[in-house]
C-alpha cells in the first residue's frame, strides 16, 4: 500500500537520501578503478550489507544492464534474479547517462511489496569503460529515518510554511477585495442596465480579471510551499500558473488599453499616443510569454 506521506517526504529529503545511499557505496567502492575484479565488489558490498541490516538487497550488473550475480538478502522470500536483463529499469540506464552514483524514484518491490528506493552505482575501468552498475535496495520507510531532518531544519520549514501561509492569506484578502470592487461596480444600478456606463464595465472586467489571476498564483504557492504538492518537473502542468497569471495580465492591460482608446478618441485625440504606447507594451508581453513557452518546451523535450 502506497503512503503518500513517506512519498512527500521522499521529495522533500531528496537530496539527503541520495547523499546518505550513495556515501555508502562510494566510501568501499571507487568509481574508478584500474582493473576492477567482480569478487573485490561483492566482498565490498558484502561489508556494506553487514554494516548496514536494513538494506533490503545488493547485486551487480554488467555494462549492457545483465545481473551477473546473485541477489545478496536476508529476506526469506528473496528473488534471485541473475542473469535477468534490467536494461530497462531507471537505475540503469541514469547510471550510465550521468555516470555516476543515481537514486530511482520510490517503486513497489518485489522482495517486500513495500515502496523501494534503489541506489546505482556505476564502476569504469582505467579506460573510462564501463563495467560493473552496483545496486542497493532500501525500503523507503528506513531510508526516511536516516535522512529525518534536524532540529534546525525542521523549524526552518515551520517558518518558512507559517510565512508563506501570510503571505498565501494577504494574497487572498486582494483577489477578494477585487472581486468585491469589480462586482460592485456593475451591480450598483441594480436592474437599471441601460444605465451601466462602458467605462464601468471595462473597469470591471479588469478587476475581476486581476482578481482571478491573483487567485491562482495564491493558490499555487499555497499548494507548493505550504501543504508541499510538488509537481512533476516533466510535467506541461508545472508552468500553468505562470502562464495563466501572465495571460491574466496580458487581458487586463489590453483591455485597459482599449479603453483609453476609446476615451482619448473621445476628449483628447492628441492623447491617443499613450494607448499606442500601452498597446505596444502590451504587444511585447505577449512576445515574451511565447518566448517563455517556447523555452519550456524545449527544456521539457531535453528532459525526456
Amino acid at each position: 500500500m502506497i503512503n503518500l506521506e513517506e512519498v512527500s517526504k521522499f521529495e522533500t529529503l531528496r537530496p539527503q537520501v541520495r547523499a546518505y545511499m550513495c556515501l555508502l557505496l562510494g566510501r568501499s567502492i571507487p568509481n574508478y578503478l584500474p582493473d576492477p575484479q567482480l569478487s573485490i565488489i561483492i566482498d565490498a558490498i558484502k561489508q556494506i550489507r553487514k554494516e548496514n541490516i536494513s538494506i533490503e538487497a545488493f547485486y551487480v550488473l554488467n555494462e549492457r544492464g545483465i545481473q551477473i550475480t546473485d541477489t545478496f538478502s536476508n529476506l526469506p522470500n528473496k528473488k534471485n534474479s541473475k542473469g535477468k536483463n534490467l536494461s530497462s529499469r531507471a537505475y540503469y540506464y541514469k547510471a550510465v547517462r550521468t555516470k555516476k552514483c543515481v537514486i530511482t524514484n520510490p517503486y513497489p518491490s518485489i522482495l517486500t511489496n513495500n515502496l523501494t528506493v534503489t541506489a546505482s552505482y556505476p564502476v569504469y575501468d582505467d579506460k573510462n569503460r564501463l563495467r560493473f552498475i552496483v545496486c542497493i535496495d532500501i525500503s523507503l520507510k528506513e531510508l526516511l529515518k536516516f535522512a529525518k531532518p534536524s532540529t534546525v531544519d525542521l523549524s526552518f520549514s515551520f517558518i518558512n510554511k507559517f510565512t508563506y501561509t501570510i503571505f498565501s492569506l494577504a494574497l487572498a484578502f486582494v483577489s477578494f477585495l477585487l472581486f468585491f470592487h469589480g462586482i460592485k461596480s456593475i451591480t450598483t444600478y441594480g436592474l437599471s442596465i441601460d444605465q451601466l456606463e462602458i467605462k464601468e464595465m471595462f473597469e470591471s472586467t479588469i478587476l475581476i480579471t486581476l482578481s482571478l489571476a491573483i487567485f491562482d498564483l495564491v493558490k499555487t504557492i499555497f499548494e507548493e510551499e505550504v501543504l508541499g504538492h510538488h509537481h512533476d518537473p516533466k510535467s506541461r502542468d508545472i508552468h500553468r500558473t505562470m502562464i495563466k497569471f501572465l495571460g491574466s495580465i496580458i487581458i487586463a492591460l489590453s483591455i485597459e488599453a482599449l479603453m483609453l482608446v476609446f476615451k482619448f478618441a473621445l476628449i483628447g485625440p492628441q492623447k491617443i499616443i499613450y494607448a499606442v504606447l500601452l498597446l505596444g507594451g502590451v504587444t511585447m508581453l505577449l512576445f515574451g510569454l511565447s518566448f517563455y513557452l517556447k523555452s519550456t518546451e524545449n527544456r521539457k523535450n531535453q528532459m525526456d
